[in-house]
Order: C-alpha cells, then structure tokens, then sequence
C-alpha cells in the first residue's frame, strides 16, 4: 500500500485490489453513510431494474401520459422544456426527455448524482451491472434466496433509450439553484415526483415552482407528504413547515395555480417485491396549471 498527500489530506492508494480487506485499514465509516449508501442500492432497483418495474409503472406512468396527453403536438424544432426536481438516479427525467421534451434533472444528494452519472454515462450493455440489493435486509424474508438474490442492471441501455439532445442533470439545492431571475417563465412544466416533501418550507418549494412555470405551465405533482425533517426537534437550522394536503392546495391556489386534475395512487417506494412487509403510500397525483395573465 502507498500512500499520497494531496492539499493536506493523506490517501490511501492500494497496491492490490485485495489490500482493503486487510482489517488494520478498516476506515470509520459513519453509520449515515452506510444508510444512505443502502438507500441508494434500493433505488438503483426502482429505477434501472425490471424489478422496479411495477413500482415505476405506479409512480412514472401515470406522469409520463399525463405529460403526453397535455403536450400532444411536440415540436422538434421547439420541444416543449420540463423540470424533474428531486430527480434521483435519473430514471423519470430520461423518460420524459424519450418522449420529446427538453428534461431537465434537479438532485441535491451527491450519492444520487455520482451513481445516476455512473449509469446514464458508464453502461455499455443492458443487465452490465449485478448488485444484490436486499442482502443487509435480515427482516421478513421469506427465504435465504430471496435475500441474497442478485438483481442486474440496468435494464435498458441510456445512450440509445432515444434521449433528446435537451437531456441533462443539475446538481445542486433546488430552492437555491432555481430560486434566480434567469429560471422566471423559463419552464413548460414541472414534475414533482415523491419531491415536495423533501422542503424545509413547502410553502417556498411552491412559491419557486409557480415563478419558474411559463403562464399557462403546467405542475404535474405524485407523491405523499412524509416531511423529511419533521423530526429535527430542536435544531434551528432544520426547519420544518409541515402542512396538510389541503393546506399544500391551498397554498399553490394563492400562487396562481388552478387544480385541472386530482386522483390517488397506491404505491410502494423501493418496496423489496417479496418481503412479509410492503408499505404502501396513498400518494397525492394532481395536474395544476398556472394561470395566465389577462390582459386588457
């Protein structure tokens, strides 16, 4: 094993591929790390496995012919421009892109951002990658094998999906990224997909989704209101605004939108198909457009 220093920082460079197993240089890894690192693995089978499939057709379906219907003459010349913030591992905002949108994807975390890169970027055949995805889950298997099962990925190819040339993925916070003078009237619509609830203040969220739509641009929203910071008592950097689904309506209605459209959905989110216990959502899916200005 080598070693280099690099702006202070010493890295360990390994000889061998086998040196890491060596438990004199196990590195403590802080156990949100690992969470976050297991919550990522079971993304990677909502959105580019055939695993993840039913759970893609709860959630991505009913958007992606939502968008279809209210966009029906897409121009190539002039696509039509949508948003997907809280776009995860990429899967929703490459799907619109195939339909013909300009698609643009929005991902705070950096362990999203560097495996959707790996995958959108890096994959060279379908089913490249084996992962097995359930393995750490040692409750309410029903068998060995279904724990320890592998799952390949991903389960089709990015570079020849039919991605518009508009496809791309911003890193970044949403509230700070698009809450700026060059983001006003720029969007025909917004996605919202298991996102709104990730705010510290909805209320803000709406306020930037309502000033970035084009009059007339349409907010396509899915997902429940499980607060992710609902929790953070007492820490007053972690704020918290946590309002009623009727109370979320009410607040776009006073941003200008008006409600076209309203169902719900049960669905899973990064459900293990053949565990004892499947936690479902009843998941809010609306259509509201933003209202148009009039003019005298």
């Amino acid at each position: 094993m080598m070693s280099l220093t690099l702006m202070g920082m010493t890295i360990q460079m390994f000889s061998s591929p086998h040196d890491w197993l060596d438990p004199s240089l196990q590195f403590n890894v802080p156990l949100v790390d690992v969470d976050k690192v297991r919550c990522i693995i079971r993304n990677i089978v909502r959105d580019w496995a055939e695993e993840g499939k039913k759970e893609r057709d709860q959630c991505y379906k009913p958007i992606l012919e939502e968008l279809d219907a209210l966009f029906p003459n897409r121009s190539k010349d002039s696509p039509p421009a949508c948003l997907v913030p809280g776009a995860g591992l990429g899967r929703l905002a490459l799907e619109i892109s195939c339909l013909g949108f300009i698609s643009q994807g929005n991902e705070f975390s950096y362990y999203m951002m560097i495996c959707s890169s790996f995958i959108l970027n890096h994959t060279e055949t379908i089913g490249q990658w084996t992962i097995y995805p359930w393995i750490h889950s040692n409750c309410n298997s029903r068998s060995d094998n279904d724990q320890l099962r592998p799952i390949s990925i991903p389960d089709i190819l990015p570079a020849s999906a039919g991605i518009n040339e508009g496809f791309s993925m911003c890193g970044g916070d949403f509230v700070e990224v698009y809450n700026d003078s060059s983001q006003i009237g720029v969007w025909d619509a917004v996605v919202t997909c298991f996102f709104i609830d990730t705010a510290h203040n909805v209320i803000e969220y709406i306020e930037i989704i309502s000033r970035i739509l084009k009059e007339g641009g349409v907010w396509i929203n899915f997902g429940p209101l499980l607060y992710h910071f609902a929790d953070m008592y007492g820490q007053e950097d972690e704020m918290s605004i946590e309002l009623s689904l009727e109370d979320v309506k009410k607040i776009a209605f006073h941003y200008g939108f008006e409600l076209e459209k309203e169902q719900t959905v049960e669905t899973t989110y990064t459900a293990n198909p053949r565990s004892i216990m499947q936690n479902h959502y009843h998941a809010a899916f609306w259509t509201m457009r933003k209202k148009r200005t009039s003019t005298a």
